[in-house]
């Protein structure tokens, strides 16, 4: 706190109150370490995930420059065998995760569950008797602007891993709400 204090200009418990305030929002945390063995203990401070969530992240202009170059180098194709490989892995998570000879509504919130889990906010809903599946985040967002293959790729892995035909209805990419897509038995 006091090397804080003074690197700021701010007094001692000006500092003290603004850490205890970080570490209630759980943006911080303390640990007590002893320097080199001697002296007198000192507190340390370190952002949790939550506050280091709170600074600006470039990962989806690392990743756009990543499949940028992959064209670039490999051909136009090597993006779209980069997002299939990519969603084959996710194939293979739901897969193993979802007991198989369930029925379809227990396959699909476990389904959710785990897509749940990689951030695609997603929920299942029977209108009609006909099955949608709802996505209202899209954790690629940033990348599926500038390559649509990606959504594409997304919607087969579906229809792979569910063994049903799936169609998209609405894509967040374009501007909708959600991605919304109709699973026929």
């Amino acid at each position: 706190a006091q090397d804080l204090a003074q690197q700021l200009e701010v007094s001692i418990p000006a500092i003290r109150r603004h850490l205890t305030d970080l570490q209630e929002q759980r943006l911080i945390e303390v640990r007590t370490e002893r320097p080199g063995g001697r002296g007198r203990p000192q507190q340390v401070f370190a952002l949790t995930d939550k506050g280091e969530s709170a600074f600006t992240k470039t990962y989806s202009a690392l990743c756009l420059d990543v499949l940028r170059h992959l064209d670039s180098l490999f051909g136009e194709g090597a993006t779209l065998k980069v997002l299939d490989a990519r969603n084959s892995e996710i194939a293979q998570r739901l897969w193993a995760e979802i007991p198989a000879g369930l029925p379809l509504p227990e396959r699909l919130k476990h389904w959710v569950v785990i897509l749940n889990d990689l951030g695609f906010d997603a929920e299942i809903e029977q209108v009609d008797g006909t099955w949608y599946f709802i996505q209202r985040n899209c954790p690629t967002l940033a990348v599926a602007k500038h390559y649509p293959q990606l959504c594409d790729s997304e919607a087969k892995m579906y229809a792979k891993v569910l063994g049903l035909q799936v169609s998209r209805e609405t894509r967040i990419v374009c501007g909708q709400g959600a991605c919304r897509y109709r699973i026929t038995e």
